[in-house]
């Protein structure tokens, strides 16, 4: 038997013939421990329990051994058989696989004596997953939760305005996310946003305290983080402004143009009301006047009006007196790009020979557009009109030069034709 075992073994190719020997090998080990037994209770093949001697015992240990023999030797064969039936020689199988051809060659009479030595795995059979055909009933359908559709990432708002409720309710009022985009964080601060939450508290209470509905879109859009401001600092900024006798008309005012007015603490904006009535030596009725005409100057940075006012005073050659007057007039010049400000008053002083304080009494004209005051100005030369000191006849005031239409400056002061106007801008 030995023998036959031994060439069934070199017939065998793949690792299931060496798992299949192996495992015969050690049943037929332990088949002889059993036979050193003298007497031992034996299962014969019809069931019973019988008591043997030695030569019993010996007699049915080799008639198990012969149908172990035959079962693998039939396996073996139809294996080779199908091997060459098929033209594939394969060399590695898995071990799950393995172990199902391990335990399908087991006899079945021994199953019970095979183990209570060995511990042999079995195949579960896979969990049944449903078919994309399967028809549901409607409450599944129902239940059936559907993963929303935003874009993980996106270089521009417009591809989570379907998607996020706060986005479309922004655009709905007038906000301008191509221009929120733009600015770093602003985006994903917009997203996380609740806007029953977020949104909602602080458009109602820019409606309590006077402002348009029409300019919620224009404040959001130039000031996003007013919507991440808690309610209690902005009201704290505004019972400031009321305190220094701002009415509420002009604080809903000064907060439709000026969105950035309320992020700004309100020490902040006392060291802004002190600085201007300071450096101008301005009253506080004069002061809260320049404000309200132009609120952000309590937003922007101080370094700009400080150089305008030093511009004014040592390069225009303007006194402290006259400067005042002129912020009076228009604060915007406290603002104003210094190059383009310096060039006007060149033209004016130097070219249409403007004193001082005809430019004093008539600042408007440093607010003008450099290209329609050279023009009109160079058009009145030339019809020998240009002439603006109040002492003269024919005088033009500054203030009419730069403010009225070209068809009324034409009719009333060059007394010409706008044609004729038109002609002469040609030749410049």
């Amino acid at each position: 038997m030995a023998s036959t075992c031994a060439q069934l073994c070199l017939r065998g190719t793949g690792p299931l013939y060496s798992k299949t020997v192996s495992s015969t090998w050690q049943y037929y080990t332990r088949v002889q421990q059993r036979i050193k037994v003298t007497r031992v209770p034996t299962k014969v093949l019809s069931g019973l329990s019988i008591r043997g001697n030695h030569t019993t015992a010996t007699t049915l240990t080799r008639l198990r051994w012969k149908q172990q023999i035959c079962f693998y030797s039939d396996s073996a064969a139809k294996y080779l058989t199908n091997e060459a039936k098929e033209g594939t020689n394969t060399q590695e199988l898995s071990r799950t696989k393995v172990g199902a051809h391990k335990t399908s060659l087991l006899p079945t009479r021994d199953a019970a004596l095979t183990t209570e030595n060995s511990h042999i795995s079995l195949d579960l059979d896979p969990v049944a997953q449903p078919s994309a055909l399967e028809e549901i009933s409607d409450e599944e359908a129902i239940s059936i939760s559907v993963p929303s559709a935003i874009p993980p990432a996106s270089t521009t708002l417009r591809d989570y305005v379907d998607k996020s409720e706060t986005l479309s309710k922004l655009v709905q009022l007038g906000v301008n996310l191509w221009k929120l985009e733009k600015r770093p964080n602003v985006g994903s601060m917009l997203l996380r946003l609740n806007f029953n939450t977020d949104v909602t508290p602080r458009l109602l209470f820019l409606k309590d305290i006077g402002v348009e509905d029409s300019r919620f879109g224009y404040i959001i859009s130039h000031n996003p983080f007013i919507l991440t401001e808690s309610l209690e600092n902005l009201q704290a900024r505004v019972n400031y402004l009321k305190s220094k006798n701002f009415s509420s008309e002009t604080v809903a005012s000064m907060v439709s143009r000026a969105p950035y007015l309320l992020n700004f603490s309100v020490n902040r904006l006392d060291n802004r009301l002190g600085f201007y009535q300071q450096q101008l030596s301005l009253s506080a009725n004069n002061t809260r006047n320049i404000v309200a005409r132009l609120p952000r100057l309590l937003c922007g940075s101080l370094e700009p009006v400080k150089e305008n006012l030093k511009v004014c005073e040592i390069e225009l050659g303007f006194k402290r007196n006259e400067i005042q007057h002129i912020v009076l007039a228009v604060p915007k010049l406290l603002t104003a790009n210094k190059r383009k400000l310096t060039e006007i008053f060149d033209f004016i002083h130097n070219t249409m020979k403007v004193p001082h304080h005809l430019i004093t009494k008539f600042p408007q004209v440093l607010n003008s557009k450099y290209l329609r005051l050279r023009e009109r100005h160079l058009f009145l030369e030339y019809l020998g009109k240009a002439q603006y000191d109040p002492t003269l006849p024919s005088y033009i005031s500054l203030d009419r030069l730069v403010s009225l239409p070209d068809e009324t400056f034409c009719t009333e002061l060059a007394l010409a034709t706008l044609e004729d106007f038109y002609l002469f801008q040609k030749t410049l």
